[in-house]
């Protein structure tokens, strides 16, 4: 009886942290280049009551056997790469990637990637994201540019109003052979991990890397729907799970009722 109160008591343990899951990804939605996660779950161990394929007195042998699952438990969150819808913002320094890769900023003297492709430009012209992170390789706008135009491939050109180049940069970006092992750290970056592999860096549209469109975001790629449903299942298998418990509790108030 016992057995099942644990059991169940692990399953509203794993339904917890699935809906914490679903939580932070409809808190993301409107997260530009945010990636949602997915909880996946595991089996516990078996008590083997009795193992299947042993003799019996006859001689014959059993053909299945008498195994009691113990519950289940959260094996890993795991991030999806897939790609977020776009929004048209007009403005010369969103970026969004088309496809595979990322984009390569320096935060805190550390090398982070993000999908998040809002630029800005500080006094001196570096770009930079909203946190103050420069994007590499780095590049200073001129003072005197009027128009800033980058192409899929990847090529910055900065102009003043004649048309007359001031200069220019080859941006990067850079992709992961397992970009689920990354490890996400908030505002939006994400650092390399032994699974996730070392970053390999080439120019857009090239081998496997996507291509940049200039004046766009990637959204996130949060279905709310999508969301909302798989909230309803974890609420129910919670339910359900929270009473087994007062079933069990039940059965063992019957047995505590019991009288010679």
């Amino acid at each position: 009886m016992m057995r099942g109160l644990w059991t169940a008591a692990t399953g509203m343990s794993a339904q917890q942290s699935n809906v914490s899951a679903i939580a932070n990804n409809l808190a993301n939605v409107n997260t530009s280049g945010f990636k949602k996660s997915r909880v996946n779950f595991q089996d516990l161990m078996y008590q083997n009551m009795r193992n299947a394929g042993v003799s019996t007195s006859e001689g014959s042998q059993l053909p299945v056997g008498v195994q009691v699952g113990m519950g289940t438990k959260v094996i890993s969150v795991s991030k999806n790469f897939g790609q977020g819808d776009y929004n048209h913002t007009n403005n010369p320094l969103d970026l969004a990637i088309d496809g595979r890769g990322f984009f390569k900023v320096i935060s805190n003297n550390r090398e982070v990637y993000t999908r998040a492709g809002s630029f800005k430009t500080d006094k001196d012209g570096n770009i930079m994201d909203s946190n103050g992170s420069r994007l590499q390789p780095e590049f200073a706008i001129p003072s005197q540019a009027t128009t800033i135009t980058i192409d899929s491939g990847g090529k910055l050109v900065a102009t003043d109003s004649s048309g007359k180049e001031l200069g220019s940069v080859q941006l990067q970006v850079y992709d992961f052979l397992n970009a689920a092992g990354l490890q996400a750290v908030g505002q939006n970056y994400f650092v390399p991990t032994e699974a996730s592999g070392d970053p390999v860096e080439g120019n857009p549209g090239t081998d496997q890397f996507g291509t940049i469109s200039q004046g766009f975001l990637e959204m996130s790629n949060v279905d709310i729907v999508e969301e909302m449903v798989s909230m309803i299942m974890a609420q129910r298998a919670y339910e359900i799970n929270a009473k087994a418990i007062q079933t069990g509790d039940e059965m063992l108030q019957q047995v505590n009722n019991l009288k010679r």
